[in-house]
């Protein structure tokens, strides 16, 4: 892989996590110590990040002394991209030797005790999306054909991660099961209707490729949501994009807080 060549000679050290940044989370960008920078467009083989929100450029440093790597934006399919091109970047991080992932994403809040600002454990995914990024040939020596996916979120990292955030905070976070739709478009108020039937609790467009190719390649992943704004039809109100950007920033510095809580207690 010419992105692992590449990246290798940038680095230091073999990080000891990496995480994704969804929209409006890049706050915790601005606190990694000794910050390397690499855009994207530098990377070979790597995409171009276009969605708002999204900075385009991994960040190697350390996070209360742990080593991360930071993907500050991410790839959607929404874009244009195949889901296995979306889910790329997971499979250069396997071969940088980065054995866990903490995803993060912005969310529309499908379940009603939620609340917008609300940071939430992702426990379960539906892939919704009906896109696969293992579809066509399987290397054996990533993975295996049919990867199980029934702890697609590591349930003992969750449990020691709640288990933190309740000593530092003084309360766990909420679980919810997040389903990854294609996009662009906001879904629609029956549909919101039927995904709640369905057992989701939070809605986004993306996160869904990235952790089936974590599993398929044997990386540990913990998820988090932040509740950006409730999803169609719960409030009688009508969506945006800025919206979801402007929640991200209210609730970046418990977010950072909370995150980099979890890199030094758990990772």
């Amino acid at each position: 892989m010419k992105a692992v060549e590449y990246i290798s000679q940038k680095i230091k050290d073999v990080p000891d996590v990496a995480v994704i940044l969804g929209s409006g989370l890049s706050k915790l960008a601005d606190e990694v110590e000794e910050a390397v920078k690499i855009p994207y467009k530098e990377i070979p083989e790597f995409l171009n990040s276009t969605a708002p929100g999204h900075a385009g450029e991994l960040i190697y440093g350390y996070v209360n002394d742990k080593k991360v790597l930071l993907m500050n934006g991410r790839f959607h399919t929404y874009e244009g991209y195949k889901p296995a091109d979306v889910a790329y970047p997971i499979r250069v991080m396997k071969k940088l030797g980065i054995k866990r992932l903490i995803v993060t994403n912005a969310a529309g809040g499908i379940r009603t005790s939620f609340k917008p600002g609300e940071l939430v454990f992702i426990k379960d995914i539906i892939n919704f999306s009906f896109r696969n990024p293992l579809r066509g040939p399987n290397d054996e020596t990533e993975g295996p054909r049919f990867p199980d996916m029934s702890q697609s979120f590591s349930k003992d990292w969750l449990e020691e991660a709640n288990k933190s955030v309740k000593e530092k905070f003084g309360e766990p976070l909420e679980s919810g099961t997040y389903i990854s739709v294609l996009g662009p478009s906001y879904e629609t108020p029956a549909e919101i209707r039927m995904f709640r039937k369905l057992g989701a609790d939070m809605i986004g467009m993306s996160t869904i490729h990235e952790v089936i190719v974590a599993n398929h390649i044997g990386m540990k992943v913990l998820g988090i949501s932040c509740v950006t704004n409730m999803a169609a039809g719960v409030l009688d109100q009508p969506l945006s994009e800025e919206e979801v950007l402007e929640a991200g920033r209210r609730v970046s510095k418990h977010f950072v807080a909370l995150v980099k809580h979890i890199i030094e207690k758990t990772c």
